[in-house]
This record gives structure tokens, sequence and C-alpha cells, in this order.
């Protein structure tokens, strides 16, 4: 006997039929209620596979999307580069959270992450950099230098801030922050970026 001869009874019971699957809510007698009545799943075959269905808005994908492949252009000004560099190694490796090359080209990379002292002189040129950056885009703070000026504070030529060139997203404090302090200022860039911000 082949699979198309068997019956319904003869089919095997650990394989439900549709039929079994879905159970039609009953017919309503009350006014405006008749009419197509919605069908709920009964217990069995489904169960296992309810998660896999996903409900979002078309900006809600692109926003997953964007925070799972943040490209970063590395602007290593002083010491944070060389935990920066650190961070993309083996050891560490943010490649992880897509955002294993780090783009030569600001036109390529849609995160800027600004690691160490900005002077006055290099603020314009931070600037122009970012503002080649294609929409969205946002930037990292690394270290206390580019944060706030650091041990460098009350130096004529050092910025107070990066924040007073460019909009800063994630701040990573530390001097030099760690590695570990940058993996952990991308992941929560991703939360950011995942809320739509």
């Amino acid at each position: 006997m082949t699979v198309a001869e068997r019956t319904p009874a003869e089919r095997p019971k650990m394989f439900p039929t549709m039929g079994t699957l879905i159970e039609h809510i009953p017919q309503s007698t009350q006014s405006g209620l008749a009419g197509h009545q919605p069908t709920r799943i009964v217990p069995g075959l489904f169960d296992a596979h309810e998660d896999n269905v996903v409900f979002a808005t078309l900006q809600g994908l692109f926003n997953w999307a964007r925070s799972r492949s943040p490209w970063p252009l590395g602007y290593g000004l002083a010491c944070c580069a060389i935990e920066m560099m650190a961070a993309g190694a083996s050891h560490h490796d943010i490649a992880r959270f897509g955002a294993e090359v780090f783009r030569s080209s600001p036109r390529q990379a849609d995160v800027m992450i600004v690691a160490g002292t900005v002077t006055h002189k290099m603020a314009p040129r931070l600037r122009r950099l970012y503002e080649q950056m294609p929409e969205p885009k946002w930037v990292i703070s690394m270290g206390q230098c580019a944060n706030s000026g650091g041990e460098f504070w009350d130096s004529y030529s050092t910025l107070q801030g990066v924040d007073t060139v460019v909009p800063v997203d994630v701040y990573v404090r530390g001097c030099p922050p760690r590695p570990e302090a940058l993996v952990e200022g991308i992941l929560k860039l991703r939360e950011k970026i995942f809320k739509g911000g």
C-alpha cells in the first residue's frame, strides 16, 4: 500500500493531519460577530515552532540588520588606537559582532571610533570625515581624551571632548580603555541602533 492509497484513519498518529491541528472556533450567534471566525492552533506539531514566526516593521528589520554589521572607520589618534587595534585582533575579535574590517574610507563606514586626543588642528578634519560618512552614522568616543580632554584638559591645543565637533552616541571611558571596554561600547551601540537610535 502506497502513501497515496492510505485513508486518514490509517495514517500514523505521530503525523497529525491539518484538520486535527487547526480547530475552528464555533460561529457566534451575537450580532456583529458572525462571519469569518479566527482559528487557533491545537497543541501538537506547531508547539515547537511557534517562535519561528516574527512580525516586524520594515524599519525594525533595517535597524536589526544595521545593528548586526557596524562597519567602523578607524580614527586612531593616540594611545587608545593601540587598544582599538587589539580589539580587532584575534583575542578579542570584534568580528564576532560584524565589525571585522576597519574601513579606510569614510564612504564605506557607518561607525566612527574616535580613539585618542583630538586637537584643535585635527577637529576640522574629523568633522569633514564625519560629513563624508553616509547616513545613518554613529560615533563612539573612546578614551578620556576623546571624551573630555583627559589629562590634557587644561592644554591650549586640546579639544575639550569630541562631542563639541560631532554628535557622540557611545562614550567608552578609561585611559586608555581596555579592548573589552571597546567591545562593550560596540555592544551598547548595537542595542541603540536596534532600538532605532
